[in-house]
């Protein structure tokens, strides 16, 4: 397939995908969610690929979803699109979980909002010291699409960070918390990720698979997947129902453009 929003490489077993839209932060839009979907799905058929690495090309990893496009259409939604936008979001960020081949995140710059859910659906994350992460979306009347930070970094960390909408993580911080395996130098983490990846792949195959499978399914048997569809249902009555605060950053956002909207959003107390 061809894809406009992504980069797809495969050499001795590993699959790189890259984000391609590095003049917006590669954030997702439609678009990059479509070609990553079907990239995923080729890779997990492709026998030849035995681990996959997700990085993202230019200055970040990425920013998350594009607010740019959410913006431009947020008050057209019906609340029965705002469901199969937010399913087919949902099931972008888990194709990473629930990939029966390893899959390894390579971040810097910026891991935000959907990227952080993203990096914490791979099996390992590798962070460049000076990457930030975090999830901002109460700022601006809006709610995570897979709750998975709870499961990864336990209760505690995951209100302080989800109920404050801190976007200013830091690498350090967040390996501390568990969400990331390394923290190495800036411009290192690429080919540190593909370093674990190459020893994912040199591994039986077989016992790598089902090893995932039975590490996803204690999650599972604990009661994550039925955890993360409430979620999503509660996000999606944060969506369709918008609220005083999203109005107003989706106004500014189309009248003085998005740095003045992120502005607003940061200054409020």
């Amino acid at each position: 397939m061809t894809h406009t929003t992504i980069d797809i490489g495969i050499q001795d077993g590993v699959a790189v995908l890259t984000f391609n839209r590095p003049k917006l932060l590669n954030a997702f839009n439609t678009a990059l969610v479509r070609d990553v979907g079907d990239g995923m799905k080729e890779l997990s058929a492709n026998d030849d690929v035995r681990a996959i690495v997700v990085r993202g090309a230019g200055r970040a990893f990425s920013a998350g979803f594009d607010l740019k496009e959410s913006a431009a259409s947020a008050g057209e939604r019906s609340p029965a699109e705002w469901r199969s936008l937010l399913e087919a979001d949902f099931r972008f960020i888990m194709s990473f979980w629930d990939c029966p081949k390893p899959t390894i995140a390579a971040v810097h710059g910026y891991c935000i909002g959907g990227a952080f859910e993203l990096s914490l659906a791979c099996d390992v994350t590798v962070a460049a010291a000076g990457t930030l992460f975090g999830s901002p979306e109460v700022k601006f009347g809006s709610g995570a699409v897979a709750l998975l930070l709870p499961w990864i970094a336990g209760p505690k960390a995951a209100k302080e960070l989800l109920l404050t909408g801190n976007d200013k993580l830091s690498a350090e911080r967040a390996q501390q918390l568990g969400i990331v395996n390394h923290v190495v130098p800036d411009g290192k983490e690429f080919e540190t990720a593909v370093a674990i990846a190459r020893d994912m792949a040199s591994a039986a195959r077989e016992a790598v698979r089902l090893t995932k499978l039975a590490l996803n399914r204690t999650y599972e048997v604990m009661g994550m997947k039925a955890a993360l569809e409430a979620a999503l249902e509660t996000d999606i009555l944060i969506e369709s129902g918008g609220g005083a605060e999203r109005a107003e950053f989706d106004r500014i956002r189309r009248e003085q453009g998005l740095q003045a909207a992120l502005m607003w959003r940061n200054a409020r107390r």
